[in-house]
């Protein structure tokens, strides 16, 4: 059955003070990052780093999410305005976020934390990627709350009679409507033909809580280096790339190429090619051994 989005995305109203549920998604991925890092530091699993050195890393990660995910959307997503109001690259309120830009801002924060604390930096990449799923998952949860980043109309295809209308995404005059109204639009069956999918709740399934299971049982004992940075990046360019044919592509992108390829698959292409390639590498790599505290 078609389903009405209707959930408010301000979680908490102090007067002029609003708490969105999109920022408690990510802070609930971070807690349990910083959970579970802490329990496989405990563990021994990154040697010679202590409590206050996986803060360090989980600090400058963080710095590198959020400048890789904004400069990485402008410049994958949103060139163009950038040339016409440079300024727009600090709107972050506007909305914006790349996660392979976000990804390149951690690798980059990794590289220089792991020269400081000298350390190979694939054994920290290995160490980070279990940790990833759930910001992943839990900030698709808030795009699917805040109503933003909907899938393809289901209308017409063999996912009819499935789907959710997304109030945002309807025309005129169904767009301008109050709750109440549209509710009653819905409830009729006029709005059944503007059904979408649900494309943040399958991403949050894929990219969150299956990557999440596969990830930590696959780093439950140690591993060989590049072998769970190579599985993370293989499973997330995969699944990523898949949605995408039930995604809705950028508004001002479009389709790149033969009426589907969407620049997420493009962006995503090159994470396989590298998980296989890391996947190949691990057989004949060093497995760095735990060293519990």
């Amino acid at each position: 059955m078609p389903i009405l989005h209707q959930i408010d995305p301000v979680a908490v109203a102090l007067g002029p003070l609003k708490i969105h549920w999109y920022g408690l998604m990510y802070l609930l991925g971070f807690g349990v990052a910083w959970w579970l890092g802490r329990r496989r530091v405990r563990a021994g699993r990154l040697p010679g780093v202590d409590d206050n050195g996986f803060g360090d890393l989980m600090f400058y990660a963080m710095l590198g999410v959020v400048l890789g995910g904004r400069i990485g959307y402008v410049l994958f997503y949103d060139i163009g305005t950038f040339l016409r109001d440079p300024l727009m690259l600090f709107k972050v309120w506007e909305g914006g976020m790349s996660f392979h830009g976000g990804l390149l801002g951690v690798l980059v924060a990794g590289a220089w934390w792991s020269r400081r604390q000298r350390l190979h930096f694939f054994d920290t990449v290995d160490f980070v990627a279990p940790l990833v799923p759930a910001g992943l998952g839990f900030g698709r949860l808030g795009n699917y709350i805040g109503g933003e980043l909907w899938g393809k109309p289901t209308q017409g295809t063999a996912f009819e009679g499935w789907g959710v209308v997304f109030p945002h995404a309807l025309p005129e005059p169904f767009a301008s409507m109050d709750a109440a109204t549209l509710r009653a639009q819905f409830d009729s069956g006029i709005l059944d033909t503007f059904t979408r999918h649900p494309s943040q709740l399958y991403q949050a399934t894929l990219e969150g809580l299956v990557m999440f299971a596969a990830l930590v049982w696959y780093s439950r004992r140690p591993r060989p280096r590049y072998a769970v940075a190579g599985l993370f990046a293989l499973l997330y360019g995969s699944f990523r790339f898949l949605v995408e044919f039930v995604r809705e592509p950028d508004a001002q992108l479009g389709y790149l190429a033969f009426g589907w390829l969407t620049m997420g698959q493009v962006l995503s292409t090159p994470l396989i090619l590298l998980g296989l390639f890391w996947l190949w590498r691990s057989r004949s790599a060093p497995t760095l051994q735990p060293e519990p505290r």
